[in-house]
């Protein structure tokens, strides 16, 4: 399991997704500038929901190591989750004011979306070696 490069990858997404739990999202500035208000993503619960739905989804797609179509398609779906909630973030980000300010923790899910994506791909590499080498065994 762990020799495999698409595991890494899962594990680096599951490892941003973490992080976000424990992050600010943004800050309020004020007149002098110093932090008057820090936002968190867990304090919105849409966010919340979003996250525990990636978690969930990048947790299953590691364990499911042994039924590589179901681990692509779950890798897929929670770079979907993750690709929703930046797109969140960027309506967000478009709609604050100019007091607030975002922490480059914001790209997070972006990042752990295209290591998602990454892992699916080599995941359906994987796949199709198998494939084919089934192909040639039951050929005999």
């Amino acid at each position: 399991m762990w020799q495999r490069i698409q595991t890494l990858y899962l594990v680096v997404a599951l490892g941003l997704v973490a992080a976000l739990f424990f992050s600010v999202k943004s800050f309020t500035v004020g007149p002098v500038g110093t932090r008057v208000d820090e936002v968190k993503y867990v304090a919105f619960i849409p966010y919340l929901i979003l996250l525990i739905v990636a978690g969930l989804l990048q947790l299953l797609s590691l364990t499911a190591f042994k039924v590589r179509v179901f681990q692509m398609r779950t890798a897929v779906l929670a770079a979907l989750v993750l690709l929703g909630l930046q797109g969140w973030l960027v309506f967000d980000y478009l709609a604050a004011g100019d007091g607030v300010l975002f922490r480059w923790t914001a790209i997070l899910p972006l990042i752990a979306a295209i290591f998602d994506i990454m892992a699916a791909r080599r995941i359906f590499r994987d796949q199709l070696l198998v494939e084919s080498a089934y192909r040639l065994r039951s050929r005999k």
